[in-house]
């Protein structure tokens, strides 16, 4: 994104706190490839949602962003970062009621290793981070939160720690330590 559109992105932000009606319209065309092309970073992750595309997933985000109407958008990378907060939940969301249909031997090539999965095991699998992530957030939120802009919104270190008003080296210290706590957390319940 050049400095220009960051700059205009920041000035319709402002705009939308104070309450300009057509703000989030102005703001969609701006931000929609970079939500896009965060939302094929979560989804890649996530193949066996195949029934979930990036323009849903953008679409279905940034209606639920303009639903927001108490947040006071500091800067783009505020933006983002509460974006990827609301990709998160859209795709647990759809995780859940994947998990909950009767799909009876449904069954999802994943690339690699031309192995196959389950998709409600898929499903279950993105659920039980999002339950392990609401307990780190019960312990350290600002882990919690580095996680959810890392891994569902595909936000940098540094766009991270602006978010946070931290430093760079902080956010690479807490990820790290985040990623292990999850990691025992995940294995645990296996």
């Amino acid at each position: 994104m050049s400095q220009i559109n960051q700059a205009e992105v920041t000035a319709i932000l402002r705009e939308w706190s104070e309450g300009h009606p057509d703000a989030p319209e102005r703001l969609m065309p701006l931000v929609y490839e970079e939500l896009k092309r965060l939302a094929r970073q979560r989804l890649a992750g996530a193949r066996d949602l195949n029934t979930l595309q990036p323009t849903a997933l953008v679409h279905e985000a940034f209606v639920r962003l303009v639903d927001q109407t108490r947040v006071s958008w500091q800067n783009r990378a505020h933006f983002y970062g509460v974006a990827a907060t609301i990709m998160r939940r859209v795709l647990i969301d759809h995780a859940r009621a994947h998990a909950t249909e009767k799909r009876g031997g449904a069954v999802v090539r994943l690339s690699l290793d031309d192995v196959q999965t389950p998709l409600e095991q898929r499903a279950s699998d993105l659920v039980a981070l999002d339950d392990a992530l609401a307990r780190l957030a019960e312990i350290d939120e600002r882990k919690s939160r580095i996680v959810e802009m890392r891994f569902f919104g595909g936000l940098t270190e540094e766009e991270i720690a602006n978010v946070l008003d931290v430093s760079r080296r902080t956010v690479l210290r807490e990820w790290k330590t985040a990623r292990l706590w999850l990691y025992r957390e995940l294995s645990r319940s296996d």
